[in-house]
Formats: structure tokens, C-alpha cells, sequence
């Protein structure tokens, strides 16, 4: 497994990945795709937003676009591990490498109806804390009712 930070000389490779992930939600959020068969991205790169690749064996796995809102606040904005990718745990260990790398107070959204990305982000959080996360039921301004997950690397010790 390799994580690389998304640049001019892959951004191709992320834009490729972010088509799957936006398919894969859009029955969910109710978004179809453009006329030339591609779906509008919610998050763009850029500005606070920053986009890691997954490499498995020199292929691109996933992808992941994170928020950092200053003060050591991050936010997981997109997350998606291809499925061919889906196992052993591998979407797990995506997510923790990429929160140790940042450190800091953490927040992650699931949109209503996506009862497997909320089973997935309470399992992953969960291991990734030893259980020291909060879980609610929040009024997003842009997505509605969403289940959010907050956890502080301040509030739990990890070894690794």
C-alpha cells in the first residue's frame, strides 16, 4: 500500500477515481450524471482541500479528499476504495494512515441511506480510537441529515 499526495502529474488518476466514488453515490443523493456521462464533483481540489491516491502494487486502490479548516481541525470530504480493492481490511488501514498523518481533531460525514459507509466509518473510527469518538446526528447545510463521527488524536493514546 502507497499513499500519494494528488498533484498536476496524477490529478488525471484522482479525477478518474472520483467518477467511481460519485456513481457510487449518486442513487443516495439523487445526482445523475452530465451529458457527457460524467458526474459534477462535490469536492474539488484545491484551496484547504487536499487529495491523497491508494496505490496497491503500482495501482490506483482509492482515493480521499480531506478538509483542513485551520487550528488542526481536518474533515474527511470523499473517501472511496474501489471494490476490487475491498478487502482485508485495506480501506481500514487507508483511512488510519492518512489520519496519522494529520493528526488533530477529525470529523466524518454519512449522508442519509448510506447505511454501509456508516457502518464502515463507526467500525473504522472505532478501532482507530479504542472506542474515544462521538457519533450524532447532524443538520449538514449542504447534505441534509448526516451521521458524523468527531474524534480528537488528543483524546486517545496509539500506539503504532
Amino acid at each position: 500500500m502507497q499513499i500519494v499526495q494528488v498533484d498536476d502529474h496524477n490529478i488525471e488518476v484522482y479525477l478518474n477515481l472520483a467518477q467511481g466514488y460519485e456513481a457510487e453515490f449518486s442513487k443516495i443523493v439523487q445526482k445523475k450524471p452530465q451529458a457527457d456521462g460524467r458526474f459534477a464533483l462535490d469536492t474539488e481540489l484545491g484551496g484547504n482541500v487536499a487529495g491523497y491516491l491508494l496505490y496497491v502494487d503500482g495501482v490506483p486502490a482509492g482515493h480521499t479528499a480531506i478538509a483542513s479548516h485551520g487550528d488542526g481541525q481536518f474533515e474527511v470530504c470523499d473517501f472511496y476504495v474501489v471494490p476490487y480493492f475491498r478487502q482485508n481490511r485495506l480501506g481500514q488501514t487507508f483511512a488510519a494512515a492518512i489520519f496519522a498523518m494529520h493528526g488533530g481533531r477529525w470529523q466524518i460525514k454519512q449522508v442519509a441511506g448510506a447505511d454501509r459507509a456508516i457502518a464502515f466509518w463507526q467500525a473504522t473510527i472505532g478501532d482507530y480510537t479504542g472506542g474515544h469518538f462521538k457519533q450524532d446526528i447532524y443538520q449538514d447545510p449542504q447534505w441534509g441529515t448526516v451521521t458524523r463521527q468527531c474524534f480528537n488524536h488528543l483524546d486517545f493514546t496509539r500506539a503504532y
